[in-house]
């Protein structure tokens, strides 16, 4: 045999490679803010900040960060908003673009707004909570209400996160609950993820999956631990949350932390804004799909309860038919999402599901 008649095989080009973007820094204590100056030296991100926080995060922590970057020679700004939408986008935009870098103070909305001006003008973005409501405090994703319900926009993940558990332990107590029920939610998220790959071929990330899941076994293990004002339960949750958002980051999507629950929290927003927060409705959606992909929905039921979160509708004052409609709903919101909740559903069998929700 010549050497002309060999051939040779040359591997397939092999690339999987993704861009990860993850906290530098995360500091998650009592008095963590008084860290702020020197994370903002550490990461070497500029010396001017224009601030995003809400009237009320403004008193609980916002006016205490102002204090602290301007006593560090850093030229501040403070833009106020109560809400996230394009128009709030618009105009924190453009209050940024004159400063090196963004810091967030406050809840959910405020850091969605923070994240998704950072991303849109890329610049370095601080997260400082105020309370341990979601996992959008570490995500690479943000929810914007627009006119046709919630969508969901590539965001920054923060470059720091300053998580004060004395602050985050004064926040209402039902915002702490409803973290851990967003973050509990992630168990039936990842059957989602599972179901989607099986039957329709989507990429499943693996590490991304187990810690997620991982997160929401930790939290219903400690689940005691959670009480109203307790630093340890601030700390405890908080860590979860920024796990949760880590695992988003792996993925480079939502998926490890939302499925057909947060699809039904999402057709919640449209059919009753304003009643129940967003981890308190996904905490209800994953007791019922996690009843539809045939799992322990009564011991993920116990571990909301156990925690304080709500478990049916009424207990965040929703109709029991208005959640059955979110259930029918649910396959409209984020349709190249595919969970069991698009899988089809008669309305009789999504009435069954809210009814037993209140069954003991």
């Amino acid at each position: 045999m010549s050497a002309d008649s060999i051939k040779v095989l040359k591997n397939p080009q092999f690339d999987k490679s993704k861009w990860l973007q993850m906290p530098r820094d995360i500091i998650i204590g009592h008095d963590a803010v008084e860290q702020l100056p020197d994370v903002c030296r550490d990461l070497h991100i500029g010396r001017s900040a224009l601030i995003i926080s809400g009237e009320h995060t403004m008193k609980a922590a916002g006016a205490r960060v102002l204090d602290l970057i301007s006593e560090s020679g850093c030229n501040t700004e403070v833009f106020m908003s109560e809400s996230i939408s394009i128009d709030s986008i618009n105009e924190a935009q453009e209050a940024a673009k004159s400063h090196d870098f963004i810091i967030g103070v406050g809840g959910g909305r405020v850091i969605d707004l923070a994240k998704v001006v950072s991303y849109n003008l890329d610049q370095h973005f601080i997260s400082v909570p105020t309370a341990a409501s979601h996992d959008g405090i570490a995500s690479s994703r943000a929810s914007v209400s627009t006119e046709k319900g919630a969508v969901s926009l590539d965001a920054q993940p923060p470059s720091a996160i300053i998580a004060d558990t004395g602050i985050i332990a004064k926040a209402p107590f039902r915002l702490m609950a409803s973290g851990c029920a967003d973050i509990i939610s992630n168990r039936t998220a990842i059957l989602d993820w599972e179901l989607s790959h099986r039957l329709r071929g989507e990429a499943i990330s693996e590490y991304a999956a187990s810690l997620s899941a991982m997160t929401a076994d930790i939290l219903v293990r400690n689940a005691g631990l959670i009480k109203p004002g307790s630093e340890e339960a601030a700390w405890i949750v908080t860590k979860a949350l920024v796990s949760s958002g880590v695992a988003m980051s792996i993925a480079g999507s939502s998926r490890p932390a939302s499925g057909g629950e947060h699809k039904f929290s999402h057709a919640l927003d449209i059919l009753a804004p304003g009643k129940g927060l967003h981890g308190e409705q996904c905490g209800i959606g994953s007791i019922m799909t996690m009843y539809l992909h045939g799992g322990d929905w009564r011991g993920l039921r116990s571990s909301l309860k156990a925690i304080g979160a709500p478990v049916t509708p009424a207990k965040i004052g929703i109709e029991d038919e208005t959640a059955v409609e979110a259930l029918m709903m649910a396959k409209k919101i984020r349709p190249e999402r595919f969970t069991i909740l698009d899988a089809g559903m008669e309305r009789e069998c999504a009435e069954k599901l809210v009814a037993m929700l209140y069954n003991e």
